[in-house]
């Protein structure tokens, strides 16, 4: 579920499309089952996880849900074989013989995602597995800017306060997870892309972090927010010997395999 005043733009969240697709291929490659007949990709964005579903399982019938008309229509374009729906994951059910659930950067958007996680475990039966990428970043300089550029100018009231509660400790998942499934994995990756200086960074987040800032504001304070930021931006990130700079993202994974 991703929530905002205007819908995704997949063609911007596809600017960086090889770095956005490598957490999914890592967290595909740790799923232990060899021929799921239903695989479900919540929260599938435009349809690039799902094409690695359709690679790895040609034969599952494979649906993907979203909560974004534009990122499902731009899915459906690249995927035509797959289904797609529209969806609110808050209150979505796997349909009937789900034995794959698979959800990339998509349950950092939701509070209460915990509680979702296993009402959807447990709805799997004995050997599906659930597996769920999600962005730990909430402490990196690239958000912590984002908060600090918010109250610094004269937008600062349209804006108000917009904080992403960080996720739980991987104990507090490992404890609610666990007693429902016969085997769990959850560990963490920090990937550094080098990317074209401080305003590709502002760029990647423009499709996904940025939203709930620049949503409020008129194309004039927009650019200005944009222009505090990436200031901001240029020094927490100095470029490096070959003139890249180097965007930490440090990414939670767990599989659990009922």
């Amino acid at each position: 579920m991703r929530s905002a005043n205007e819908d995704w733009n997949p063609n911007l969240y596809l600017k960086f499309e090889d770095e956005r697709t490598r957490p999914p291929r890592d967290l595909l490659a740790r799923i232990p089952l060899s021929h799921p007949r239903r695989v479900v990709d919540i929260g599938c964005g435009p349809g690039n996880s799902t094409e690695l579903l359709a690679e790895r399982w040609p034969d599952a019938d494979l649906i993907g849900m979203d909560s974004s008309p534009n990122m499902i229509a731009k899915a459906q374009a690249r995927l035509p074989a797959a289904r797609f729906e529209q969806g609110d994951i808050a209150s979505w059910q796997a349909p009937e013989g789900t034995e794959v659930l698979f959800a990339n950067a998509v349950f950092q958007w939701l509070p209460d995602h915990p509680a979702i996680l296993e009402r959807l475990l447990t709805g799997l039966s004995e050997g599906g597995a659930l597996a769920v990428q999600m962005p730990d970043n909430v402490q990196e300089p690239s958000h912590r800017l984002m908060n600090e550029a918010a109250a610094a100018g004269p937008w600062a009231a349209k804006i108000g306060h917009i904080k992403r509660e960080e996720l739980p400790s991987v104990g507090d998942y490992y404890n609610r997870l666990k007693p429902l499934c016969r085997h769990l994995d959850i560990w963490h990756t920090h990937y550094y892309h080098p990317l074209d200086g401080a305003p590709a960074i502002v760029e990647w987040f423009k499709s996904t972090g940025l939203r709930t800032f620049l949503d409020p504001l008129s194309a004039e304070e927009r650019e200005g927010f944009l222009a505090d930021y990436g200031a901001r931006i240029a020094q927490a990130y100095p470029a490096r010997v070959d003139g890249k700079v180097l965007l930490r993202f440090p990414r939670l994974f767990i599989v659990a395999v009922r």
